[in-house]
């Protein structure tokens, strides 16, 4: 499958990392330029930590907050909200271990058990921290925000469409957990979900329930199924990887975030 052309190249696509208050109020830029402390003072609130990636080119573009499989904060979902800055898109990914030192890993086993220790209310706090500070910056439309989850935090971003009424647009990919149909009584936007399909986590069953559920609710879901496609399917770096599928979704993605941040 041919890939498409991004409107940016790598080069135009810049870099950083981020910190700031997770459930408090966030410093403008003017704050911070005017604060001749506020690199060394010790915050009192629990910090967010993370990547933030952008097109250098002048103008105002939607935000993505990226949320980052159980392997943690590695290179290749960097990698991955590098290129979704290319498609036009301000990416922000924050550690969501950063309550566990950050860490990273590529043993399935840690991996596990670093994913069994964090707790849902804190890190769905630290995401709409992470839209608050988006609407900090200047080079981001404010309130034009959506949500990306893979594995581990695909439920992470359903619920936080549940809860944060001002978004956009949530993606899940390969979600590993199951979805109450009740839950999206409280969707406040479209949901794409890339239902993994020989992933025994999330059966046809329970996804035509979530069908269901929408309809009956009147919420925009689209479920585009990839029937021999293991969970984490997207991840070149696993063995799980397949290129057709991971392209496939990867195009429906964008345009699906682009028909929500018009």
């Amino acid at each position: 499958m041919s890939q498409r052309i991004p409107p940016f190249t790598k080069e135009q696509i810049g870099t950083g990392t981020v910190r700031f208050p997770s459930g408090a109020p966030i410093p403008s830029a003017t704050d911070a330029s005017v604060d001749p402390y506020i690199k060394t003072r010790v915050p009192k609130e629990t910090q967010v930590e993370g990547l933030m990636f952008w097109p250098q080119v002048k103008g105002a573009y939607p935000g993505l907050v990226v949320l980052h499989e159980a392997w943690g904060l590695n290179v290749q979902i960097k990698d991955l909200a590098s290129r979704l800055a290319r498609e036009g898109f301000v990416t922000l990914v924050p550690n969501l271990y950063t309550r566990q030192g950050g860490m990273v890993t590529a043993n399935a086993e840690v991996a596990a058990a670093l994913a069994e220790r964090i707790k849902e209310q804190d890190l769905l706090q630290d995401i709409n921290s992470c839209c608050e500070f988006l609407n900090t910056r200047e080079h981001v439309k404010r309130n034009v925000h959506g949500v990306i989850g893979f594995g581990m935090s695909g439920l992470l971003a359903i619920k936080f469409a549940c809860q944060r009424k001002r978004l956009r647009a949530s993606v899940v990919f390969y979600n590993n957990q199951a979805v109450s149909p009740s839950l999206l009584k409280d969707l406040s936007c479209p949901l794409l979900y890339h239902r993994a399909g020989a992933d025994g986590s999330a059966t046809a069953q329970q996804i035509e329930e979530l069908r269901q559920a929408a309809k009956g609710f009147g919420k925009r879901i689209e479920v585009l199924d990839y029937p021999d496609a293991p969970s984490g399917f997207c991840n070149e770096t696993q063995p799980t990887y397949q290129s057709d599928a991971a392209e496939k979704a990867f195009e429906s993605t964008i345009q699906f975030l682009t028909d929500c941040f018009k």
